[in-house]
């Protein structure tokens, strides 16, 4: 199947169940990137700020950009003016950052919180007990520039389902729990992302909103 057909078949597929579809074009040429625009795909996730930042440049401006990838505090001031949506804020630092850079293009930008969730020790990620404490925190309500959306995980890279499934319900109870302790006044805590090509299936039954597919539509790289 082309990736237009992927593309269509697959936004079908995730719109029925109320799934937000991140094409994940790392690594994706423009010219990839803009056939599966043509075939009305309008969210793009990136890992790499410099990769992003080029093709932001060459193609629609009304393509929404993701920064999926550990995003460096450094590099947050070349997405800063464009960048729709931060899947990866993991401490507090890098959200004050964000808010800083945000104010200086005069933009809100959203972010989710990244969750580790993965018995690999190699992904980033805050804990439940960094999460509480970034949320209780005095210095989050001074940031004006940064709305936090929800949050973010990747689980173990294993072909063991329930284990998958345990890692992604276990983070639907924490975005279940952190909505009704600090977000239970507003309407835009709203996004679980969690879900890439291998697993999206299982991250969908756990009850995710997003999830993020590079090789399910463009092919194994």
């Amino acid at each position: 199947m082309d990736i237009a057909n992927q593309i269509k078949t697959i936004n079908n597929e995730l719109s029925r169940l109320n799934v937000t579809l991140v094409a994940v074009s790392k690594t994706k040429p423009p010219e990839v990137i803009q056939e599966a625009y043509d075939a009305g795909q309008r969210i793009f996730g990136e890992n790499i700020v410099q990769e992003l930042v080029g093709k932001y440049d060459v193609l629609p401006k009304d393509i929404q950009w993701h920064l999926i990838g550990h995003l460096q505090r450094n590099k947050v001031k070349y997405i800063a003016p464009f960048i729709t949506l931060i899947h990866s804020v993991d401490s507090l630092k890098l959200l004050k950052e964000i808010d800083k850079q945000a104010a200086k293009n005069n933009r809100v930008i959203d972010c989710l919180l990244q969750i580790h969730i993965a018995a690999e020790d190699t992904k980033f990620g805050l804990d439940h007990v960094e999460l509480i404490e970034l949320l209780r925190s005095e210095e989050l309500v001074g940031l004006n520039h940064v709305r936090i959306r929800g949050l973010m995980g990747i689980a173990t890279n294993t072909s063991n389902e329930r284990e998958v499934k345990a890692e992604f319900g276990e983070l639907k109870s924490l975005f279940d729990g952190v909505k009704v302790s600090f977000f239970k006044d507003v309407d835009y805590f709203d996004i679980l992302s969690m879900g890439m090509s291998a697993d999206y299936k299982i991250a969908i039954e756990q009850g995710c909103t997003m999830v993020r597919l590079g090789s399910t539509l463009f092919g194994n790289r």
